[in-house]
């Protein structure tokens, strides 16, 4: 490696050669110019591609960071109805500048919208903090004619991005969409003939449960295979393997069916 001062005595020389091409010198321990910000440094706002939704990659820049994230191609979804000026980032519930309440953004993610990470398993306390915070802000009263109408708007999104995510069936489900992959309802998808038959006899145990001891059997035996699909469903999507995911999902749906009917009987037999 060249030290400093060869290094200084090269650049004056390629100066000499190339008067009119600046030369800066490179200061001590600094970052080249062409190369990326380190890993850990980079500001990763997952937004979740929507189906049929074109997205592009920009750089976008930070209090003295320059990172590297996605953004919807759009154009002028960036201003503000109200003032014109730029929004500065996405989604954008309010405007920075005039403070007024914006339109919802057309195909963002709930991931995006909830400000959570695009994870199975994601934070649900972060998530609900982050629900009530919204619904605080955006509640209609607060606005009036035109931002009370985008204030709804929002209002209702934020709500069905929550109900959403809080359950990590239909959050599963959501992600086989946000994929391009769904399970089709009334059909059997992912369920085999042993998965089905056990399932009938459940159903019939319910059936035929006289006490709250019987019910909360079932309920239990439900509840803990429930969180044994939650955890493969986590590592399937983990690893990318979206047909095991999908398979795993449909096998929740239908335990997530009989929990239904547990609550019910445990209702009649209280």
């Amino acid at each position: 490696m060249l030290s400093l001062n060869r290094l200084r005595i090269a650049l004056s020389a390629r100066a000499a050669l190339h008067p009119n091409r600046p030369v800066c010198a490179p200061k001590a321990g600094s970052r080249p110019a062409h190369s990326l910000p380190n890993r850990d440094a980079w500001h990763r706002k997952v937004t979740a591609k929507a189906p049929g939704e074109e997205r592009g990659l920009t750089w976008c820049t930070g209090p003295g960071l320059r990172t590297f994230c996605t953004s919807r191609v759009q154009q002028g979804c960036w201003n503000c109805w109200n003032c014109n000026l730029p929004l500065g980032q996405t989604p954008a519930f309010f405007c920075r500048s005039c403070k007024v309440v914006q339109p919802p953004e057309e195909g963002a993610s709930y991931f995006h919208i909830m400000d959570c990470d695009y994870t199975f398993t994601l934070d649900t306390q972060k998530l609900q903090t982050r629900y009530l915070q919204l619904q605080r802000s955006l509640h209609p009263d607060n606005f009036s004619q035109k931002s009370e109408e985008y204030s709804e708007s929002q209002s209702a999104l934020v709500n069905k991005a929550y109900k959403t995510l809080r359950k990590p069936l239909s959050r599963g489900l959501y992600m086989l969409e946000l994929e391009g992959m769904g399970i089709e309802e009334g059909t059997d998808s992912g369920a085999d003939a042993e998965f089905l038959m056990e399932l009938m006899e459940i159903n019939e145990a319910l059936d035929e449960a006289q006490t709250l001891e019987e019910a909360n059997k079932i309920a239990q035996d439900t509840k803990g295979k429930l969180a044994d699909l939650t955890e493969q469903t986590d590592a399937a999507l983990r690893k990318g393997e979206l047909q095991t995911a999908k398979a795993l999902l449909a096998q929740m749906k239908y335990q997530a069916n009989i929990e239904e009917k547990v609550k019910e009987k445990l209702s009649q037999l209280m």
